[in-house]
């Protein structure tokens, strides 16, 4: 899987789209929200997880860590 934050991006945008259809049914509008609450979940972990990266990258190239953690580098 190569999903970048720039897809989850498109992905957000796209539900944002998705709840601004004028032609959903109460019930579709509904199972949309459910749907969108669920992505923004998603989507925040991932985020996170791109920060904490993020974070631990920057950290090593200032010198304060030796090592970046395993768990952190793509292998």
């Amino acid at each position: 899987m190569k999903n970048t934050l720039h897809d989850l991006n498109n992905h957000l945008f796209a539900a944002l789209e998705r709840l601004n259809d004028e032609d959903l049914t109460p019930e579709q509008v509904e199972q949309e929200i459910k749907r969108s609450h669920a992505s923004a979940k998603v989507g925040q972990s991932i985020i996170a997880n791109a920060n904490l990266q993020l974070k631990a990258e920057q950290m090593f190239t200032n010198g304060e860590l030796r090592n970046i953690p395993k768990q952190l580098v793509k292998q």
